[in-house]
């Protein structure tokens, strides 16, 4: 993998910040609620709290990108087939195109990837309910390792994405990639909630985030094709 994909996935969690409001919006809000039932409550208080619980969630997403990166290494190195790692690469990029649709909102076909980690979500939920209202830092960082494997298709998008890295390092740089781009947007929802919302809703917003990620996606099929002539 190169720097071009790390940036992608950056960018994927970044314009798909439309759609991590929409699912982590909740949570960011019971942490700002927290923060608010303190005499001394303050933005700094907010911050911690949320530094400490967007710490855990990208830890999560950085141990299943290495786990997806892991198997994909495995199919790579174990199935015989030499033309495996293009495949891989052709995969990631068409699912790319998907994402960017998803996105957009042309196309919500991803979204029944989250039906994939209902299952395993209804023993977590429960651990996590059990965390709240939010008091403390480690508490915080206890609550973002659960949330991580909230049932999310965007999340799960670019989990099947880290399949391609065919390694483990590489598979947890690229969920990072995507988690550090989610950052800014779930950052900014606990501490300009209504003007954030108000500013991804908009159908503009959808349609050029869903696009660039298409662009990206375009572009991978073109290094795939160039790598096979």
């Amino acid at each position: 993998m190169h720097e071009f994909t790390y940036i992608t996935a950056f960018t994927v969690g970044l314009m798909g910040g439309v759609h991590c409001v929409g699912m982590c919006g909740g949570i960011v809000g019971a942490l700002s609620f927290a923060t608010q039932q303190k005499k001394s409550a303050h933005n700094g208080a907010l911050l911690s709290l949320l530094f400490a619980y967007n710490f855990g969630r990208l830890f999560s997403y950085s141990l299943a990108g290495g786990l997806m990166g892991a198997l994909g290494w495995m199919v790579n190195n174990w199935s015989g087939i030499q033309s495996m790692q293009v495949l891989l690469q052709l995969f990631a990029a068409l699912f790319m195109l998907l994402m960017g649709l998803y996105i957009s909102g042309w196309w919500m076909g991803l979204s029944r990837l989250e039906k994939v980690g209902a299952y395993v979500w209804k023993y977590i939920q429960p651990l996590a309910q059990k965390l709240l209202p939010v008091q403390t830092a480690s508490h915080a960082v206890l609550l973002g390792v659960l949330w991580g494997w909230l049932p999310c298709g965007l999340v799960y998008s670019v989990l099947v994405w880290s399949v391609s890295a065919g390694d483990f390092q590489q598979g947890a740089l690229l969920m990072l990639s995507f988690g550090l781009g989610t950052l800014p947007n779930l950052m900014a929802m606990g501490l300009f909630a209504n003007q954030l919302k108000q500013f991804v809703q908009r159908q503009a917003v959808r349609y050029m985030a869903g696009g660039l990620v298409i662009v990206f996606a375009l572009w991978s099929l073109w290094l795939v094709y160039r790598s096979l002539v």
